[in-house]
């Protein structure tokens, strides 16, 4: 028998905080429960969140939400889909896409510098929105001369380069809508 693997986040940022859970909940307000909609820092994950008794959470407050003792969060409901986050959280889910890519702006140069072929015709470059074959080609020979350091070294070294921040948070928000066959930085939704 094949044993389940299952991404965990250790960290997430809140999108949105419910403190009186959903308005679409039938149950009398004194039986629902808060929800926090979030995102893990690491895998993009979205995830529905019940807060502890008596915690309050705000957008862009980053929480613990891996093993062992949590301050804020009680459990993890369970994995979201884009559609069924809140209108606050989806306004501020490219807001904090964003902060972390720019946070974690050295893995994300780290994809230009050591990014692979898929087949003999597409290349893992050619995914990212806004670059193409020759994008592709002059980023493969710039960083053959000397690996990137940073999203201003790319943007200066490849000719009409768009902003690299942008079409990385751009492809996250294709792949967490499950637009894509191939996933670069989300974790890929396994088969319920």
């Amino acid at each position: 028998m094949q044993e389940e693997h299952f991404i965990k986040e250790e960290q997430a940022v809140i999108l949105d905080f419910l403190p009186n859970g959903y308005p679409f909940d039938p149950r009398p307000s004194h039986i629902k429960t808060p929800i926090a909609q979030a995102i893990g820092k690491e895998h993009f994950l979205l995830l529905e969140l019940v807060p502890k008794k008596d915690v309050f959470l705000q957008p862009h407050d980053e929480i613990y939400i891996g093993e062992g003792k949590r301050d804020k969060i009680h459990h993890i409901k369970g994995k979201l889909v884009v559609d069924k986050l809140t209108e606050t959280a989806k306004s501020e889910l490219n807001v904090v896409l964003k902060e972390l890519v720019k946070l974690n702006e050295a893995r994300f140069v780290e994809f230009f510098n050591t990014s692979q072929p898929l087949t003999t015709r597409m290349h893992q470059l050619e995914l990212l929105p806004g670059l193409g074959k020759k994008h592709m080609w002059q980023i493969i020979e710039l960083r053959d001369e000397a690996p990137f350091v940073s999203f201003d070294d790319l943007k200066s070294r490849v000719k009409l380069m768009p902003e690299p921040e942008n079409i990385i948070v751009k492809r996250i928000m294709l792949e967490l809508m499950g637009q894509e066959k191939h996933y670069l930085f989300v974790e890929a939704r396994l088969p319920a």
